[in-house]
């Protein structure tokens, strides 16, 4: 019976570390489909300001990322924009917080995580 208890033990040891790695890298999954949605969500406003010649006219806002983990929205002139992707339902404990995107390029973000882990 001591032998049992030593594998319960044991194993709810095991299962303490690894379910913490193991949200960690689901948020981290589940991050890229933000990104996946600023970077599709730039390349239209881009080919939108191709033919209009402006980026206030771009888009339907606010959006939601492929699966909804991500709302996505605009602050945009006529030669301007910034993309926001906020985090919805599970995700918004994400370590990384919201994410943006500029039309120059620069990427950000909101939370308490580095800037390559969450870019």
């Amino acid at each position: 019976m001591i032998e049992l208890m030593i594998v319960v033990a044991v194993v709810a040891l095991l299962a303490g570390i690894a379910y913490p790695s193991y949200r960690s890298q689901v948020m981290k999954s589940h991050r890229a489909e933000g990104k996946s949605a600023l970077m599709q969500t730039a390349q239209v406003m881009e080919r939108c300001f191709t033919t209009a010649n402006t980026f206030a006219t771009c888009g339907t806002f606010p959006a939601s990322s492929e699966h909804g983990r991500y709302q996505i929205t605009a602050a945009r002139t006529a030669t301007t924009y910034v993309l926001t992707a906020a985090p919805q339902g599970p995700q918004a404990n994400d370590k990384c917080g919201t994410l943006t995107y500029s039309d120059l390029g620069v990427k950000t973000k909101s939370g308490s995580a580095s800037f390559s882990e969450c870019w």
